[in-house]
């Protein structure tokens, strides 16, 4: 199952970095080397096994993008599932990007009218922190109206903090076909073992795919806070010519089980009963690991499954 993801924005505002960062394993420093985008750079990333993102990165040079709108129009803009626009924050031709983001959106209302617009508000590290959210507010205002009568959602985001992975996962989320499904019987899961929360991580990425939430936890962020941390060890477990493949963090308040769970996926279970056996959860998480691996098959019907609730202690 393809799917259609337009990644565009003026050159230098960061597209390929993030991109890089987020499906290619590199890390924010590193992504210094890479060149300019010329023209369309295509690439197919397979995300969640039967969904592939077909992602077109777009380089933003004014003559690339004046022809995007002119004779490559058909092209760029048919079929698109996801438009994703990236602003530089610092940029000192904000006009003229307000005119190429509002020439994207006239060929989309053409080409694809049920397309998700994404608009991500990008280096806000370079923005003192007591002004990141007074400028980004005003930005998103602006960019809400002028992409009327489409909808637009807007993030701000850095490549040097888990701000993309907040980003990146919520677009990724909108393109998963099965995933009510898939939260309906996480929400099962997670009440059958008595946790507090369970996250669905995408095995490649590291991104939050879904979660069900029983304790409310005062850190929203904390998503893509372990989306980062976690996909940084698991580079670093791979430059040692380790595999990563599951970790248990324990306190006197709670335990936390990482852990690869479908062939697509990792999960993490929080308990807030740390004397609990690691191995209750263990079984339990691989009790639950055919019934997720059926939901993945996104093609074929789902028959019912029934979780079991190990107790051992």
């Amino acid at each position: 199952m393809k799917k259609k993801v337009l990644l565009m924005g003026k050159s230098g505002s960061g597209k390929t970095s993030m991109r890089s960062i987020i499906f290619a394993n590199y890390i924010a420093r590193d992504t210094r080397r890479l060149g300019a985008t010329i023209d369309v750079e295509h690439s197919h990333v397979r995300f969640l096994g039967n969904l592939v993102l077909n992602l077109w990165d777009c380089g933003g040079q004014e003559a690339f993008m004046e022809n995007y709108f002119a004779s490559q129009r058909d092209n760029i803009f048919r079929n698109v599932e996801v438009l994703i626009y990236v602003f530089d924050v610092e940029s000192r031709e904000l006009e003229k990007d307000m005119h190429y983001y509002q020439s994207c959106l006239e060929a989309i209302l053409q080409n694809s009218p049920e397309a998700k617009v994404f608009c991500l508000v990008h280096k806000m590290d370079l923005v003192q922190e007591d002004q990141r959210e007074l400028i980004f507010k005003e930005r998103e205002e602006d960019l809400r109206r002028l992409s009327k009568p489409l909808e637009c959602t807007c993030f701000a985001t850095s490549i040097w903090d888990e701000t993309l992975y907040k980003a990146w996962s919520s677009i990724v989320y909108q393109l998963i076909p099965n995933v009510q499904q898939l939260e309906s019987n996480l929400r099962k899961f997670t009440e059958i073992i008595d946790a507090d929360e369970v996250l669905l991580f995408e095995r490649a990425t590291f991104l939050v795919i879904s979660h069900c939430e029983r304790k409310p936890h005062r850190d929203i962020h904390r998503f893509e806070k372990i989306s980062n941390i976690i996909k940084q060890f698991k580079l670093s477990c791979s430059k040692l010519a380790a595999s990563f493949q599951s970790m248990e963090i324990r306190n006197s308040t709670f335990a936390a089980f990482i852990d690869i769970f479908t062939q697509n996926t990792y999960v993490m279970v929080v308990m807030s009963d740390p004397g609990l056996p690691s191995a209750a959860t263990l079984i339990n998480i691989k009790s639950a690991r055919r019934h997720f691996e059926k939901l993945e098959k996104i093609d074929q019907p789902q028959g019912s499954s029934e979780f079991v609730r190990a107790t051992t202690r």
